[in-house]
């Protein structure tokens, strides 16, 4: 079987991190497969809305500490590269122009935690946890989870949870801002789908456009933001969907959005 598995439906497309012997620990083939279908997945328009999970009981674990030593052994410079390359995935995440729904399904530990930040949503099922894990084997993180975590729970908390590197239960996570809801275990594959289908159905051009002043909110000093929003605006004011939202308002229905 693959390491990643990947499924469309209704309009959202499911990548599912398949090593679920071994929590979902972060393989090349992950990497390189997130990489390619995060590129492909965001470039296809019968695609509203991306889903990221992991098989059993386990989101992911991060990386694969089993291989830890021999890629060290490997020196400084190939080390860096190869972390550099892991980067590329939450870079890819960002960049991506469709809503990616964090479906944390288990533990997200280290970099796996870093890729569940790198989500534009998370819905936590309530026997999930979380950890940056980092410090616990003698690392100072990657995968742009010091700039991710310090962005959703502030710079205090984000210290400590790295400082410490105690695990978060799913209601701890909840109530500082780490993930957007938490679900019964029996009900988090329901009321993910049911996000994921609610955002598919939606404009699609103004959600790419949304994505990308949100991500600007949190880099570009305000005078820069004003434009970038006023840019997006009038480009959404062009579209299909537009039109029929305001047709449907004028004539007291509801819309039917095409994504264009």
């Amino acid at each position: 079987m693959p390491d990643l598995l990947e499924t469309i439906e209704d309009g959202v497309a499911t990548l599912t991190l398949n090593r679920p012997e071994a929590l979902n620990a972060l393989s090349m083939e992950i990497r390189h497969g997130l990489l390619e279908a995060l590129d492909r997945l965001g470039k296809d328009d019968s695609v509203g809305c991306i889903v990221l999970t992991g098989a059993g009981r386990g989101f992911c674990a991060g990386g694969d500490v089993k291989s830890m030593a021999d890629r060290s052994a490997a020196g400084f410079e190939a080390r860096a590269a190869g972390i550099q390359f892991s980067g590329r995935v939450p870079t890819a995440m960002r960049a991506c122009p469709k809503v990616i729904i964090g479906m944390i399904n288990g533990v997200a530990v280290g970099a796996g935690m870093s890729m569940a930040m790198a989500c534009d949503l998370r819905v936590a099922a309530a026997s999930a946890r979380f950890g940056t894990g980092f410090l616990k084997i003698g690392l100072s993180g990657d995968w742009g989870g010091t700039w991710s975590l310090t962005q959703l729970v502030g710079t205090a908390k984000a210290r400590e949870l790295f400082f410490l590197g105690d695990m978060v239960k799913a209601e701890e996570a909840l109530s500082i801002g780490l993930v957007n809801r938490v679900v019964d275990d029996a009900d988090l594959a329901t009321a993910t789908m049911a996000l994921a289908r609610r955002i598919a159905d939606s404009p699609r051009v103004a959600l790419q456009y949304m994505k990308r002043n949100l991500n600007a909110a949190e880099t570009e000093p305000f005078a820069t933001l004003i434009d970038l929003e006023a840019f997006h605006q009038a480009r959404c004011s062009q579209t299909e969907d537009h039109r029929e939202a305001v047709a449907a308002f004028k004539e007291k229905r509801k819309p039917v959005f095409k994504g264009r």
